[in-house]
């Protein structure tokens, strides 16, 4: 499945929040250097969806605070 995510790094404290079908809107702690807002991301979706964190793809927006990201079940 392919979702739509739009990142909100530096955040007090992390959330996810589902704003559509297949969007949603995740703060992190993390700030957006070096890929760690990423890595936070990614850990943040496996725990939601329930899966490794290896089935978590970042596709597109590797630099962006919209990105597309594939969760392989």
């Amino acid at each position: 499945m392919k979702i739509s995510v739009k990142v909100k790094p530096n955040a007090k404290q992390e959330r996810i929040e589902k704003t559509g079908e297949n969007t949603l809107s995740v703060w992190v702690k993390e700030k957006p250097q070096e890929g760690k807002a990423n890595q936070a991301v990614i850990k943040i979706l496996a725990d939601y969806f329930g899966v490794a964190r290896s089935k978590v793809i970042l596709l597109k927006g590797q630099t962006s605070k919209q990105k597309i990201f594939e969760i392989k079940e």
